[in-house]
């Protein structure tokens, strides 16, 4: 079974937002907040920041990174 951070992949588009309490957050950022280590790093607002705008120069590699997660092992 799948659960956290990749949703429940059981169908139900309801559920994918399941925090680890079982609580169901509506908004992306409540959701990965619920996932967030208290002090490693700063909780998201109601905006999500573009990732590669931290990190000047690292959108290819991330763009190669994320291909695995839309990519055949995991369809």
């Amino acid at each position: 079974q799948v659960r956290g951070l990749c949703g429940t992949f059981n169908g139900d588009q309801q559920d994918e937002f399941m925090t680890p309490e079982g609580d169901v957050e509506l908004g992306v950022a409540d959701f990965a907040n619920a996932f967030r280590a208290a002090g490693a790093c700063p909780a998201l607002g109601p905006g999500i920041p573009d990732p590669c705008d931290g990190f000047p120069g690292s959108r290819e590699r991330a763009e190669a990174a994320c291909a695995v997660l839309l990519g055949p092992a995991f369809q």
